[in-house]
């Protein structure tokens, strides 16, 4: 009885598809990640075992240096150019598109608003040559309270967070918070580093 020969298969599988769909996705990717710009301060916050994630959306960022300045960030391209129309309304000064348009792209930025025309003017390279001093938050110049008030009548779902480093000055701090409750803000996240939890005993 003779034997049936059983034709043998190739077992090679077509990438070609499959290459080009990984090169695709790679380069949508590439064209879509936006990075975010440089912070104008580094800070190291303190640890904390919390494990509350923070919100990608509708984010007021308060930024509290280890020298006591006050940095400030909002979320949201379009929100940014609405609050800083509204503050050129409050202080009577009129920014120009380019300058909106720079304010937009800000990472944060600290520093009295009578400083702020000028810095929008300059080149981005030379924007993180400039010591920025704060802005100013104390009880005889509280700058700070408008950003907020502003910020929160541009954006209603805007949640605080505070950036501290861990040491900062308690002054400072204590006056973040106190212009914030003046506010009628009266929740708020402070953003720290991952801790591990302590063992169970």
């Amino acid at each position: 009885m003779a034997k049936v020969k059983v034709p043998r298969k190739s077992t090679t599988v077509d990438m070609t598809a499959m290459t080009d769909v990984a090169f695709l996705l790679l380069t949508f990717f590439m064209l879509a990640t936006q990075f975010k710009p440089d912070e104008p301060v580094q800070v190291v916050t303190p640890s904390s075992i919390s494990q509350i994630p923070l919100p990608d959306v509708d984010i007021m960022n308060i930024t509290i240096s280890e020298d006591g300045r006050v940095f400030f960030d909002m979320e949201g391209k379009q929100y940014k150019e609405k609050l800083i129309q509204k503050m050129g309304e409050k202080y009577t000064t009129t920014f120009t598109p380019q300058q909106i348009e720079a304010f937009s792209r800000l990472s944060s930025f600290g520093m009295p608003f009578k400083e702020l025309q000028g810095f929008l003017s300059l080149k981005p390279d030379e924007r993180t040559q400039v010591k920025q001093v704060g802005i100013p938050s104390d009880s005889l110049n509280n700058e700070l309270a408008d950003w907020v008030w502003q910020a929160r009548l541009t954006n209603n779902n805007v949640r605080v967070a505070i950036k501290g480093d861990g040491n900062s000055m308690y002054p400072t701090v204590a006056q973040v918070i106190k212009t914030l409750q003046d506010k009628k803000v009266n929740r708020f996240n402070f953003i720290t580093s991952a801790e591990s939890a302590p063992p169970m005993q």
